[in-house]
């Protein structure tokens, strides 16, 4: 760029073009640029962009440790900090990075699977972060009560996960409950050291609990019994909780809070009495999840799930034994829905669908993964009712074909997401599909009746595409198209693709914001193809090289050097010396 280009972009330091304008009104302006690459080019382009961002920017997700430091420096008006991406991070170097930092606007850390970090650097965190309000640590399986005391010094904490923090115990809950007393937030799903003494003392500690993730847990009905205390407790989830039962229910029912959501999914002991006992005492629950805990829907149960419907808006009812009947009471009962589960269900039929969504013209996410007796009949009634439909699951629905699918992108232009994995969809399905140009999640595994045309049609229309699966379907040709096309894709599958040849990998390069490749069982690439891939997909996270025998140690070499950010790989050693 020339002096006067410079000069003319902000670039220079007169006080012309974009120079001559505010650090306030420039972060006014970068807040309204949604694109990270476009923030980037601003950026580079214009020193006054790049200080007006140094400024105003609030959010930072660091993939390296190396440069942290110099990054907790250049930005003092961050307020939320994600590190979980951030490979090697332990305590020594994150106590370095915030020895000296500005910190006092961050107000939520995401630490979520940091499994380098523990109590040392948590405490260093917490000291340097005076306002943190909001703690990730899901994931991180060493985790103990150590790690759980540290935090506990946060006094400020409202939300914090713990979920898979497999060493925290009953006494490490009980130092956050006394050292967190305003927490709002809390989960500590598959912490299965706590029981019901843990529970009943946060209960007693942390009475301002809106959210609360028991699932996992060995705890009994006696947790419920302290958990119905919760005055303001709105969200309750207690997936796989085998110890509790219909008597439980019964307790949180009679309880004084205002519950919203709860997730009883997989409780084997809870049947539809206790369902029903639930519902009688929460006459305003938005949410019900009872995913796999009933086979069957008693009477009693349906009768109390219709008084709900002025309020009820969410219902997985996966794997439980419907009828046309049935589907037709809840379609009149509850004519709110926006969210219906029937993944797995048995007896679920076109005139039961038809039924349902005559009522519920909301429903803006179906789920009938599994439903083979569905054939084109459904989709034309979902397509005549809900108009408003983002997220069709249609995985293993065998009996439907393009003609069905070009109802749906014909009259519901909000679809975001479809599952078409094992439906048998063909090129002219794709074709239909891809006037859904607000597309983000495409899932066309196990089709084998597409080729590198159909997806040539997706590429061209579905710009906005950050997850598509591919399973056994494609070739070379199609990966070119694709990188053509969907340059914002994120996550992509291309297991057992055994067409696909290093001439193929060479177009992924182009899709750079790429995080998660799945490339299981594609026997013709070699180290070249994936030296082409990683070389232009910095943010390459995870990559999958399972049974691709022809990877040499040319592969490694390469992903050693240039995929700076990935923290997962699995692959087959056959080959291989380094």
């Amino acid at each position: 760029m020339s002096e006067e280009e410079a000069q003319r972009y902000g670039g220079g330091t007169g006080g012309g073009g974009v120079g001559a304008l505010s650090v306030d009104l420039l972060g006014q302006v970068l807040d309204r640029v949604l694109e990270r690459r476009d923030r980037k080019a601003c950026r580079l382009v214009s020193r006054a962009f790049a200080r007006a961002e140094a400024a105003h920017r609030r959010v930072l997700r660091v993939l390296r440790r190396e440069p942290l430091p110099r990054l907790l420096r250049a930005f003092p008006a961050l307020e939320r900090l994600d590190l979980s991406a951030c490979a090697s991070l332990d305590d020594a170097s994150l106590a370095a990075a915030l020895a000296g930092a500005d910190l006092g606007t961050v107000r939520q850390v995401c630490l979520a699977r940091a499994s380098g970090v523990g109590w040392r650097g948590l405490e260093a965190l917490v000291a340097a972060c005076p306002r943190l309000e909001a703690v990730d640590l899901s994931h991180c399986v060493g985790a103990g009560d150590r790690e759980a005391a540290a935090l506990a010094t946060a006094s400020g904490l409202r939300e914090l996960n713990l979920e898979k923090c497999l060493g925290v115990t009953d006494m490490g809950l009980a130092k956050v409950a006394v050292g967190c007393p305003r927490l709002e937030n809390l989960s500590f799903k598959w912490c299965r050291e706590i029981s019901d003494i843990g529970v009943d003392l946060l209960v007693k500690k942390c009475r301002e609990l809106r959210s609360l993730n028991i699932s996992y847990l060995k705890v009994s009905n006696e947790s419920l019994r302290s958990i119905s205390t919760l005055e303001k407790l709105e969200e309750l989830a207690m997936v796989a909780c085998s110890c509790i039962d219909d008597e439980g229910l019964e307790l949180l029912s009679r309880g004084s809070n205002s519950l919203q959501s709860v997730d009883v999914s997989r409780c084997d002991h809870v049947t539809s009495q206790g369902l029903a006992s639930l519902i009688d005492g929460h006459s305003f629950l938005q949410k019900l999840y009872a995913a796999d805990s009933l086979h069957e829907i008693g009477q009693h149960f349906l009768s109390k799930l219709v008084t709900l419907k002025a309020t009820l808006t969410v219902l997985r009812l996966d794997g439980f034994e419907v009828s046309c009947s049935l589907l037709s009471a809840i379609g009149e009962g509850c004519t709110n829905l926006v969210e219906i589960g029937l993944s797995k269900c048995n007896g679920v039929t076109d005139e039961g669908i038809s039924s349902l969504v005559a009522c519920c013209s909301y429903l803006r996410t179906i789920d009938l993964t599994c439903c083979n007796l569905v054939t084109n009949n459904s989709l034309d009634s979902i397509a005549d009712n809900c108009k408003l439909l983002e997220c069709l699951r249609l995985e293993s629905c065998s009996s439907i074909n393009e003609k069905g699918l070009e109802r749906i992108a014909s009259c519901c232009p909000n679809l975001k997401e479809i599952d078409l994995t094992d439906c048998g969809v063909n090129d002219e399905a794709l074709h239909h599909l891809a006037k859904c140009s607000e597309l983000l999640i495409l899932k066309l595994g196990l089709s084998s009746s597409i080729s590198d045309k159909g997806l040539g049609f997706i590429s061209s229309k579905c710009g906005k595409l950050i997850e598509l699966d591919l399973y056994r379907s494609i070739t070379d040709d199609g990966l070119a198209a694709l990188a053509n096309g969907c340059k914002k894709i994120k996550l992509l599958n291309l297991c057992y693709c055994n067409k696909i040849t290093d001439s193929g990998l060479s177009h992924l390069g182009a899709l750079e914001e790429l995080t998660n490749l799945e490339l299981r069982c594609l026997v013709r690439i070699t180290g070249i193809g994936i030296s082409s891939v990683v070389i232009g997909c910095k943010s390459l996270v995870e990559l999958d090289l399972k049974r691709c025998y022809s990877v040499d140690d040319s592969g490694l070499w390469a992903l050693a050097r240039y995929a700076l950010n990935l923290r997962q790989l699995p692959y087959h050693t056959a080959k291989l010396l380094a």
